[in-house]
């Protein structure tokens, strides 16, 4: 297949673009500056600019980017990137593929669990309601930009992911070196729910998503959602450190940023 990845260079879309291309796809990047190869296309979503012509010849866009949730704390201009760099590059590719004839069939769209909201143990699948709270109407308001593309007959999948399991970055690959150093006792009371997912199957389930009739709301978790508590005591075993002594909230703040607290 011949796939155009947005966000292509976080932690999912630099794994997603490496696995696509071992597998034989055809995969062009979507970057916001001149080209530099025949593999990327330029556009400028702030301006409103994307040829189109570009996107003709493609089967299938996968858009994941957005601005980090732990990168900074959530001052109330933060929270607006955060809006911002998901919803005004989602709305520029669905009305892009809207207006072609010949358009990508496919359009894999970014999203995420916390449109549920915290509701502890309570069972949720893709028909379960929305929450309440920040996260919840920015995953709400990422999805309906999507609508131009749906509307105009575009297979739309949204990828509600959960915390990726990866080392190599992410909310919980900051978490690491905390556990590392022996600090991974419980976060809060431990109590909390995560549902998780590994990078690998992630990125798998993607390439599954691109040809699979699937539309709507996707669940990309692990089968087993667990208590924080037994997440960061599972991790801190495999790494042979001690997970007695509760995380500091100094540094899971510097290691999270705002989202330790949501």
């Amino acid at each position: 297949m011949h796939v155009v990845v947005a966000g292509s260079h976080g932690l999912i879309g630099s794994a997603l673009v490496e696995h696509l291309a071992t597998r034989g796809h055809r995969v062009r990047r979507l970057v916001r500056r001149a080209p530099a190869t025949s593999r990327e296309i330029g556009w400028d979503p702030d301006r409103g600019r994307l040829d189109a012509e570009e996107l003709r010849a493609a089967d299938a866009v996968v858009n994941l980017g957005g601005a980090g949730l732990g990168d900074r704390r959530w001052t109330p201009a933060y929270r607006a990137t955060i809006l911002r760099s998901r919803t005004t590059p989602t709305a520029l590719l669905a009305r892009t593929l809207a207006r072609l004839d010949d358009r990508p069939r496919v359009l894999l769209q970014g999203s995420a669990v916390g449109f549920y909201g915290d509701r502890g143990d309570e069972v949720l699948t893709e028909a379960s309601e929305p929450g309440e709270g920040f996260l919840v109407d920015v995953v709400r308001a990422w999805e309906g930009a999507a609508r131009p593309a749906q509307d105009a007959g575009v297979r739309v999948a949204h990828l509600r992911t959960g915390i990726v399991m990866s080392r190599s970055g992410g909310s919980f690959g900051r978490l690491l070196p905390l556990l590392r150093l022996g600090v991974g006792g419980p976060l809060g009371d431990g109590s909390a729910v995560w549902a998780w997912i590994t990078l690998e199957d992630q990125v798998r389930a993607i390439e599954h998503l691109l040809t699979a009739d699937v539309h709507g709301a996707v669940n990309l978790t692990g089968p087993s959602p667990a208590r924080v508590g037994d997440v960061v005591g599972a991790v801190a075993r495999a790494l042979r450190r001690p997970a007695v002594v509760r995380v500091p909230r100094v540094a899971l703040r510097l290691a999270l940023g705002e989202f330790a607290d949501d």
